[in-house]
């Protein structure tokens, strides 16, 4: 559907045709309409579906309508929470984008910096407000926020919040809310204690599903190289020495990690920027800033970190470490192949992350075709040649093919995995509770 047919008032239709929008995609195609109604919205889409304008536009729309007929003092109209800084901001210039020909304000606030220039701008008329939950509670207790008049509400990536273990703020911002509003729910997965929110402040809410997490955007050009630890740095150097790449995400699974990958790259002559954590905000920004606009090729990220980014025409996303949460792989990925658009998704897999790529696998339904052909083999797996299966890469036309271990099977099985899991989702909690508070 276009967005021409989409019943949208002239202001918002002349930005969407400045930012180049002509085609709705799926989600904004069922959302915008039901918003627009004032339904409770339910959206279960990951990360590359649209979702932010599918709920940014409708709520601008509706709060343009009630401009011209409600006077009196101005309060908040529109609360969005967003678990990282980055989403938050990206969000932010959202709306800004679409809002530059109607009278409508926002502002974006989240922690890591100065308050200042933040309660400042509230200090002015301020209609939507963007926000991480830290620094939205701490400013309602110093009295600077007042949510009481909010008629919508959205909670985006709501997943995302309770692996952040940021699930309590979120029920403590919503208590302080009007008990008659309007609420948008978003969020890439539905775990148990999700659904168990979702029941508890939507109302008949109209629920749309785009793009499951267990699924991979098709237009994504997916591959694995089997290479050891030791091999994993030069590997990449020299996939990235290839020019065609445009622009690549690097994930790390450490804030150490993303630190020496990216000296390494930088002293073999590819620009490349870190993105993590123990980063400032002010840093994490202008990396971020330098990746979008093409001043830095190569941007190196931890999960944590990376939450938010949305950079259209994302080339190449590489995993130089394979998440041990096969749904981390989806969100990773899905980075690239936006808006249509293809995209190339290269992992590196060691011997020890062998059984977190079989976990993927089994969550994404689909066999990741093996790269063979390549100066940096892994020295303890011989290769089980599939002719029918054949992968092109940019720096090299390769046959694909399973791979086993020349020892035999690893050892550790299932209950390790878990084990580790969970290990991995603790340490990331305690990582993002502190970085984005």
């Amino acid at each position: 559907m276009l967005f021409e047919d989409l019943n949208l008032i002239t202001p918002i239709k002349k930005a969407l045709k400045t930012e180049g929008y002509v085609e709705a995609t799926p989600i904004q195609e069922q959302a915008i309409p039901t918003i627009l109604e004032g339904k409770d919205f339910l959206g279960c889409a990951q990360t590359g579906t649209g979702k932010t304008a599918a709920f940014a536009i409708p709520i601008l729309q509706i709060l343009c309508g009630k401009q011209k007929v409600i006077k009196g003092p101005k309060n908040i109209k529109a609360l969005i929470l967003a678990p990282t800084r980055e989403l938050a901001i990206q969000i932010g210039e959202s709306f800004e984008a679409y809002s530059k020909h109607t009278n409508l304000t926002s502002t974006v606030i989240f922690g890591g910096v100065s308050q200042k220039h933040q309660t400042d701008a509230l200090r002015d008329r301020v209609d939507i407000l963007i926000a991480t939950t830290g620094r939205l509670l701490d400013l309602m207790q110093q009295k600077y926020i007042n949510i009481h008049h909010v008629e919508m509400f959205v909670l985006d990536e709501a997943d995302r919040m309770l692996d952040m273990g940021f699930l309590r703020d979120v029920k403590k911002i919503i208590a302080q809310l009007p008990k008659v509003r309007q609420t948008m729910l978003f969020s890439a997965t539905m775990p148990p204690e999700i659904s168990k929110l979702v029941d508890s402040i939507l109302i008949d809410p109209v629920k749309v599903a785009v793009t499951p997490v267990s699924s991979t955007i098709e237009l994504i050009d997916q591959a694995v190289y089997f290479v050891d630890k030791k091999d994993k740095k030069p590997l990449l150097i020299h996939l990235l020495k290839d020019k065609s790449i445009v622009s690549a995400l690097v994930f790390s699974r450490t804030k150490h990690g993303a630190n020496k990958i990216t000296k390494d790259l930088n002293n073999e002559g590819i620009e490349a920027q870190a993105i993590h954590g123990n980063k400032s905000q002010s840093a994490r920004q202008l990396a971020l800033n330098n990746f979008k606009s093409g001043i830095t090729r190569v941007l190196v990220a931890t999960d944590i970190a990376a939450r938010g980014i949305d950079v259209d025409e994302l080339s190449h996303v590489f995993n130089f470490d394979l998440p041990n949460i096969p749904e981390t792989y989806v969100h990773r990925i899905g980075r690239t192949g936006r808006a249509g658009l293809g995209g190339v998704a290269i992992s590196f897999c060691d011997v020890e992350e062998k059984p977190f790529l079989k976990d993927i696998e089994k969550v994404i339904s689909k066999t990741i075709p093996v790269v063979e052909d390549h100066p940096y083999p892994a020295s303890n797996i011989i290769p089980i040649v599939n002719k029918d299966d054949v992968k092109k890469t940019p720096s090299a036309k390769s046959r694909s093919t399973g791979y086993a271990r020349r020892n035999g099977r690893s050892q550790g099985g299932s209950q390790e995995r878990n084990q580790n899991k969970n290990q991995d989702r603790n340490q990331q909690n305690k990582n993002f509770r502190s970085s984005n508070r």
